[in-house]
């Protein structure tokens, strides 16, 4: 976070006194030309008061509220929220530690280590369990969503361990934090005011918890997700992602839906490819404007056919029909296991824009059911 004391003539030391503790002058600095008595009246002058972190975001955070307002949030609730939302600093650690946090990061680590910590017997095992009695409502949420199974049940294992932490960062202070830290504001303005709008419909602020990032529930839905595509699969009338199991999964299955997914085609399948096959030649020649660095790890795409005949060789699992067109990603590099990624491998990745997190969830997926 960008100092807010800078200038001070005298060292400043903090009150330890917790959250929105101001500065006090401690021993003065003799600048040059000044007597020591000079030095010793400014002893005397009372300290001039310094904003808290606190108060400076909450006075940033108050320049929201005629979008708030727009938004129907009542002008009552937000008034008197303002004073109660209070700067996060983890929150700004954790940002800032991401991979895509600087510029200059280009990394390409291997992917068997996520996929050992990420698809291990634990998680299988637990999603085997809840497989079984989860089954028909995951039945019923693929016939409405064509969205399989398995692939809902993997997103909701890798998002919170099958409903088993969600968070506890109190979502308006974390998304308020980010808002004002100013790295990627409007997007976290907009789902700052989302929350409140969540409070206006009636979700209890208590219950709007979740990661520093601001995702809440089993599906980890930002509030702007969860407006467009939360789904009440349980009958009670709200859609409920804390809570409900069948609202949260069928969330999820609409969620993928609406990023495009295709109705009886595999995310994708294990591969091998030949020796001395030409990787120049099917580069993609196209640049994505999101997740450049996601994306520029996959081939052009050709046909599953196409692929077979440049000797690429399937490695079992549900491999998708001949006429289907794929992509190729090499996660560990030459040699090693490659994958072919259907079309639905992308909407994985607009659920979360991670090529580990992709192959992740589809592996797990098929772990689950095999």
């Amino acid at each position: 976070m960008r100092s807010l004391l800078r200038g001070a003539a005298a060292a400043l030391v903090l009150v330890a006194a917790g959250a929105g503790a101001l500065p006090v002058a401690a021993q003065p600095v003799l600048e040059e030309g000044q007597a020591p008595d000079d030095a010793a009246r400014l002893n005397d002058a009372p300290a001039v008061a310094v904003p808290s972190e606190d108060s400076r975001m909450r006075a940033f955070l108050a320049t929201l509220r005629p979008r708030a307002i727009e938004m129907g949030v009542s002008p009552t609730l937000f008034d008197a929220t303002l004073p109660t939302i209070n700067f996060n600093a983890r929150v700004v650690r954790l940002d800032r530690a991401q991979p895509g946090a600087s510029a200059a990061y280009s990394a390409s680590p291997p992917f068997a280590p996520y996929l050992a910590s990420h698809v291990d017997r634990v998680r299988i095992g637990m999603g085997r369990s809840r497989y079984g009695n989860l089954r028909p409502l995951l039945l019923r949420i693929e016939q409405e969503t064509g969205v399989p199974e398995q692939i809902m049940l993997a997103i909701y294992g890798h998002e919170t361990g099958y409903g088993t932490f969600t968070g506890n960062f109190d979502l308006l202070n974390a998304l308020g934090t980010l808002a004002y830290e100013g790295r990627r504001r409007e997007l976290f303005a907009e789902e700052f005011l989302k929350t409140l709008v969540l409070m206006s419909r009636g979700v209890p602020r208590a219950q709007l918890k979740g990661s520093w990032a601001g995702a809440t529930g089993y599906p980890q839905f930002l509030p702007s997700v969860y407006l467009r595509l939360a789904i009440d699969a349980d009958g009670d009338g709200k859609p409920d992602i804390w809570r409900s199991e069948p609202d949260a999964l069928a969330s999820i299955g609409n969620y993928l839906r609406d990023a495009g997914w295709k109705k009886g085609v595999p995310w994708g399948v294990a591969v091998r490819l030949p020796e001395g096959i030409d990787r120049a030649a099917i580069r993609s020649p196209l640049s994505s404007p999101r997740c450049p660095r996601v994306f520029a790890r996959q081939s052009r795409w050709l046909t599953i056919a196409e692929w077979r005949d440049k000797g690429v060789q399937m490695l079992g699992g549900r491999v998708p029909p001949e006429n289907e067109l794929a992509t190729l990603i090499e996660p560990d590099g030459s040699g090693n296991t490659a994958y072919l990624l259907t079309t639905n491998y992308r909407s994985i990745l607009d659920y979360n824009c991670s090529n580990f997190y992709a192959l992740s969830v589809g592996l797990l997926g098929d772990a689950i059911v095999e």
